[in-house]
């Protein structure tokens, strides 16, 4: 473990290559005029974030989260338009088609505050009177006019282009700074939950977690539903494993069970199913500061309001900073690739740089939820603040780094470290290692270990919980239902045994009530 911390003064020249982050300046506010709560979040951002007074604009809005297009362009769309005119923010010229397009643009990104509707809602046409609706098909969905306000702002100073379905984001897949980029759109991200007290804490998690860095485990849960959305998950897991972030890896067809006992999660990633469950259903679960979380659904962020509904909104309730979201089916093409997500914001990319980079999609569904600048993965260079609860995550990362091909040395010198300072968080960070790399007997034993130097049956119940995975996986039925019994008994009073008995049920269904008699 002296070797691991000694490179810690190696680390920090690592940092050069991060990418360059936004300007403040390049940052324009939008708010809620009729809403002073709206306007008190504008103000807090900006100077959290030393963003001009400047770069604030207040429109006055309904306080509602769904609008029409109508209401879209007379209340937002030209406004704004005229404010960015007024300001001198863009130089635009027309084209051959008389379209004003942007030449040159000082704002690149847009903040959109509580308070600023998120939808605009393009009904269907109505059928003639007497006449049932017609069933809606996927053309229909695809051709729709529906949107996300945030991602219809992305072509505020683009005129012509066709309201009905998707536009092609040409930052998609890129990796390079928006200001760079020199692209003809903006970039446009909202500070948006439940409360306005959420909203505060992402805003004021962000800024401290970039002062120390985000550490923890990831979670990573994958249908196995549809190939393309399951792969950007296997994606996401190599790369968080890559820069030595401890991951589980859930590959079972349902969402992890109710209460499953996860701790210290910073990095979120799964999918699919229609409301919040598992783990995040436990009235104890936090998130660790500033963590990034999102699930995979069409509809994970359509309504900001009741943190129990969807999955945008309750994950934020639970602690996260920034997560993304569709406010209307987005197809699955047409969303947030995870894996571009994940890849950029390692890299050192700001969220909402990230977020339009792994969207392939404007003028569409997506939302980005979370401080725009954010930069959870700042530190992982080792630099920044050095907070307790994070040494063991810290020195998993040196770990990584000092012997990223050679899986052997580095686990030995975890095991070490987990036995000289009595941390079972080592030998649980290699038991998921192990499983990474195929070797599912021998990280059985190693969270057996882990058990035994733990001393919260908290713990000791996700070691279990991991080796009944394990058999399940492995089609080891008998065994991971006997192991589920155990665990189901030995843990009864804890609420989290409750993932133990999901898991059963499973497995091991019980038998059906039996039929009523005929009266």
């Amino acid at each position: 473990m002296l070797r691991m911390l000694c490179l810690l003064l190696l680390l920090p020249a690592l940092g050069a290559g991060l990418p360059a982050p936004p300007r403040p300046d390049s940052v324009a506010i939008i708010y809620n005029s009729e809403i002073p709560e709206s306007k008190e979040l504008a103000d807090l951002y900006a100077m959290g974030r030393g963003i001009p007074q400047d770069r604030l604009i207040g429109l006055p809005l309904p306080d509602k989260e769904e609008i029409s297009r109508e209401e879209y362009d007379t209340l937002i769309r030209k406004p704004l338009a005229a404010e960015f005119e007024r300001r001198k923010w863009w130089d635009r010229a027309r084209d051959g088609n008389g379209h004003l397009q942007i030449r040159s643009t000082r704002i690149n990104i847009l903040c959109c505050m509580r308070g600023v509707p998120s939808r605009i809602l393009h009904p269907r046409p109505k059928p003639p009177e007497g006449e049932p609706a017609p069933p809606v098909t996927q053309e229909m969905q695809i051709s729709t006019k529906s949107a996300s306000v945030d991602s219809e702002l992305t072509m505020l100073g683009v005129d012509g282009q066709s309201l009905v379905g998707a536009l092609k984001n040409p930052y998609f897949s890129q990796n390079k700074p928006i200001a760079e980029a020199k692209l003809p759109i903006l970039l446009v991200g909202r500070i948006d939950a439940h409360s306005w007290d959420v909203c505060k804490r992402m805003m004021a998690d962000a800024l401290a977690v970039e002062a120390t860095g985000l550490w923890g485990y990831g979670v990573v849960d994958i249908a196995q539903k549809v190939p393309q959305g399951d792969q950007w998950m296997e994606d996401v897991a190599r790369d968080l494993n890559e820069a030595g972030i401890p991951t589980l890896v859930d590959r079972s067809k349902d969402t992890l069970p109710v209460n499953f006992p996860l701790r210290d999660t910073a990095v979120y990633f799964g999918w699919y199913d229609w409301n919040v469950n598992g783990p995040f259903k436990n009235p104890k679960f936090r998130f660790k500061k500033g963590a990034v979380a999102a699930h995979l659904h069409s509809f994970s962020a359509a309504q900001l309001r009741n943190p129990s509904k969807n999955w945008s909104a309750p994950l934020l309730n639970k602690g996260a900073a920034a997560t993304i979201g569709n406010t209307y089916e987005p197809f699955l093409h047409l969303t947030h690739h995870f894996n571009i997500l994940n890849r950029r914001l390692l890299a050192g990319y700001s969220l909402v740089e990230a977020a339009y980079m792994a969207c392939p999609a404007l003028s569409w569904q997506a939302v980005v939820l979370g401080d725009p600048l954010y930069r959870p993965f700042l530190r992982l260079d080792g630099s920044g603040r050095k907070e307790a609860d994070d040494k063991v995550f810290r020195a998993l990362r040196i770990a990584k780094l000092r012997w990223p091909t050679d899986p052997l040395e580095r686990e030995n010198q975890l095991r070490s470290a987990a036995k000289r300072m009595n941390d079972p968080t080592f030998l649980e960070a290699v038991g998921l290692d192990l499983l990474a790399r195929k070797n599912t007997a021998l990280a059985a034993s190693t969270f057996g270990e882990a058990k035994l130097l733990y001393t919260d049956q908290f713990d000791k119940l996700r070691m279990d919980l991991f080796v009944a995975m394990i058999d399940r996986e492995g089609k080891r039925t008998a065994a991971a239902i006997q192991g589920l019994r155990d665990a189901k008994l030995r843990y009864s009073t804890l609420a989290e045994s409750e993932a133990a008995a999901a898991w059963l049920n499973i497995l091991d269904p019980p038998p059906p009530p039996p039929a009523q008699p005929k009266k």
